[in-house]
This record gives C-alpha cells, structure tokens and sequence, in this order.
C-alpha cells in the first residue's frame, strides 16, 4: 500500500514514519524546503525518543521519501493523510487554511480514486468543507472522479508517541463509505493482530472524540489542581486525597496528579477549540470554560509560593529551575507553565538559572538568552536562593541533595510536581514546599 502524508511536523512525522515500519510506502510532504532537505539528510526536526533512529532506518530501506510535492505523488498514493497544523484563531477557534489547501491541492491534481484522511485535530463539520473543496476543484476541471473523506484523529503522547502508535488501545476512525472503511481496515490491520480494535463510526462523531478526549483529560488535571488547593487551606494531603478516589474503579488514577498547571501543543488549543465550536452553535461549555481559568491560574501557583516564602520581596533574588519543556519526554514548550514563571521571576527582578535535558535550544528560541542556561541540575542549583522544579524528568527525581545544599544559597526547594519527600528534605534543613499540602 502506498500512501502520502501531508505535514511533518509532530503527528506527520510519526504517523508516516510508523506506517513504514509495517511495510507501507510512505511519502511525507511539506511546504517547508529546509525541513524537507534537512529530514532526507537524516535531520530530525522534533524531539522524540525513538523517532531518529526509526526514520534513519525506513529511509534506507527505501519505504520512507520526503518531497515538497504533493501533486507529484498524487498519482501513486491510495490514501492521503493531512496532518498540517491547525492553529487556534485569535478567537480560539481552530485555523483551518492548510487543510482546506490541502484539499484543494488534491482537488486540483487527483486523477484517480483517492481516501482523504484528516489526522489533524479539527472542529466537527471540516471533513464536510474538505470534501466541498474537492468537489469544487474537480468541477473546475469538468472531471468526476469517485474520492471518499475520512476522520482519523491521533491520539499520540508527546515522549511516548512511538510505542503509542504501534500499539495503540484504540483507532478512532471516521469514515461515510464501506470502500474507505475496508482501506482503513487493512492500513491498520499490522498494529491490531492481536486486539484488532479499530472504532468505526460517522466522521462528525470521530471529530468530535478527539476534542472530547482532551478535554476530559484537561478536566481532570485542573479538577485536581482545584482539590490541591483547598487541601492546602483546609489541612488536607491532596497525595493521600488522590490515592482515596483513584483507587475508585469508576474514576482511576491516570490524570489526578496536581501540579504547575498543563501545556503543550494539544490541550490548551484543543480545550479553546471546543469551547469555540459550542459558543458557534449557540451553546457554552461552562464546565470547559472553568477547566481553563483553573489552568491560567495555576501556571502562577509556584511563583505565588516563592513570594510568600520571601515576604514578597524578591528582587535580585537568583531561581533556578528545573524543567523548561510542558511535560517529560519532549523538547515542546507550547502553553508550558515554565514560560509564565520565568516572565513573573524576570519581571520580579530575579534572575533565573534553568536546566532542562532536551528544551535548552527551544527555550533560546522562545526567550532568547534572558536566563542563564546551566550546564545540568547542579549548575543550575549554583548560589540558588530557591530551587523549583517544573518539570518532572526521570533524572530529576533522586538528585543528591547534600550537594544541592551546598551549591545553593539558601536551601529552599519548591516541588511542582509533588515527587519529592518533603519530610526527608525538612529533615536535611530545607525549606520544602509542594502543590496540595
């Protein structure tokens, strides 16, 4: 089977890059030239573990290609992924000018039966424009050419996006015809042998799961963040508070663990977007509404802690921080809480010492050279008056911390993450503070 994607940017490039792995000839498109000679020179422009290697790999065996060109692979593909990035409007609303060009490109080009299938996250209501773009270009060229539209929402977590797609718990597809259903069973077939669960239903409800999917899990971190905090002013361990209602089978444990609020290139956008399309049809999602200025308000939580801890005065003060990226396992700082903190301690007159293992060069990307970018954990901790850690990376979590009290100015440590023994670092003379206790 031959198939093309269009865009390499997170989704694009995993999906097309897993899809070789089964034996699918794969040719990802995009616009951008340098990323497209960077990618067929073996340059990876994303950070994912894994992901390098299995590109280098598919390349070589010749089933994974590169090209700027959709028009020139239309020919010689059976399905077309789109998974070109759909940035929220000034509104919230989701952009959806490359996928509508997308469409059009395909409209414009196709000479033979093609399977449409949008992998991006989009509004419910898009594959009925992308399919009406189409129709609006074959009719420009007199052609009648059979196509079918399909939804296949992703749902990849950044740092685990490879063992995500090839084994997946579910595939969500969309689909309006049995002939496109049956080329989506047989795409997915290598990743299902064992549990074929490929979720077949209309394309309106397929786009709408993925929006609801973050949603939900969006919900359930700043319902916990919302619990943490009132644990802290009636006396409660939130630690203890999850271990009780996660232990419900109803409810679980994934996603009820409180922090420094949520980022990255899914949840707030998607979060926004939803709340958008529902404002469209005349509807307001009060509950979405509130998950979001839970969220705002907790990318502020740790700096609040840091001006109570110092009376408020934290002028020339020195941070460090451990952590920049939204979460572990990637380079991505979209949304992430580390941008609110550095730009209050900056505007606060403190000066800002961060590590982060994989998020440095984004970061310069972002803020330019306005924090000191140590060399690793312990260079960031150097004449410290406060240690806070934003993000939870595996070689955070058992530092030595008779070196860390030596190297900072003054011992006090605030946990972001809650992974930390607050009763062992008291113990060694910090001053320890978490979320929710």
């Amino acid at each position: 089977m031959n198939i093309a994607i269009v865009g390499t940017g997170y989704v694009g490039l995993v999906t097309g890059t897993c899809f070789a792995e089964t034996g699918v000839d794969v040719t990802c498109v995009d616009v951008n030239a340098d990323k497209i000679a960077n990618l067929q020179q073996g340059i990876i422009p994303i950070y994912e573990p894994g992901l390098e290697d299995m590109v280098l790999r598919n390349v070589k065996a010749g089933r994974l290609h590169f090209t700027t060109s959709l028009e020139s692979c239309l020919d010689n593909v059976d399905i077309v992924f789109s998974a070109v990035g759909t940035p929220p409007d000034e509104d919230g609303s989701a952009d959806l000018r490359y996928v509508l060009e997308v469409a059009k490109t395909i409209g414009a080009n196709m000479k033979k039966y093609t399977l449409v299938v949008t992998k991006s996250t989009v509004p419910v209501g898009t594959a009925r424009k992308v399919k009406a773009v189409i129709r609006e270009e074959l009719e420009k060229r007199g052609e009648s050419i059979d196509f079918d539209v399909a939804s296949n929402p992703e749902f990849l977590k950044e740092g685990n996006a490879i063992d995500d797609f090839m084994s997946p718990d579910r595939v969500v597809v969309g689909v309006e015809s049995e002939r496109a259903k049956k080329l989506m069973t047989k795409l997915y077939k290598p990743f299902m042998l064992v549990n074929f669960r490929v979720i077949f239903m209309d394309i309106p409800s397929a786009e709408m799961t993925k929006y609801a999917a973050n949603s939900m899990l969006a919900t359930r971190i700043s319902f916990m963040n919302d619990i943490a905090n009132l644990c802290e002013l009636v006396g409660a361990d939130v630690n203890m508070v999850r271990d009780g209602i996660g232990s419900d089978s109803r409810i679980g444990r994934k996603f009820l663990y409180p922090g420094c609020g949520y980022g990255g290139s899914c949840f707030p956008k998607d979060v926004k977007a939803l709340i958008k399309t529902a404002e469209q049809n005349g509807y307001s999602m009060q509950v979405l509404k509130a998950v979001e200025d839970v969220n705002e308000n907790q990318k502020g939580i740790l700096f609040e802690k840091l001006v109570k801890v110092f009376n408020g005065d934290l002028k020339g003060k020195t941070v460090a921080l451990w952590g920049l990226a939204f979460k572990p396992g990637t380079d991505d700082m979209r949304e992430a809480p580390a941008l609110v903190l550095i730009e209050k301690l900056k505007q606060s007159g403190c000066n800002v010492r961060a590590y982060d293992p994989a998020a440095m060069d984004e970061s310069r990307r972002r803020i330019g050279e306005s924090v000191y970018y140590a060399h690793d954990m312990y260079d960031a901790a150097l004449d410290a008056d406060a240690l806070i850690l934003v993000t939870e990376w595996k070689e955070f979590r058992l530092p030595t911390w008779g070196v860390i009290k030596k190297a900072m100015k003054q011992p006090v440590v605030l946990d972001g993450r809650n992974i930390y023994d607050g009763d062992e670092l008291q113990e060694m003379g910090f001053v320890y503070h978490c979320i929710g206790r």
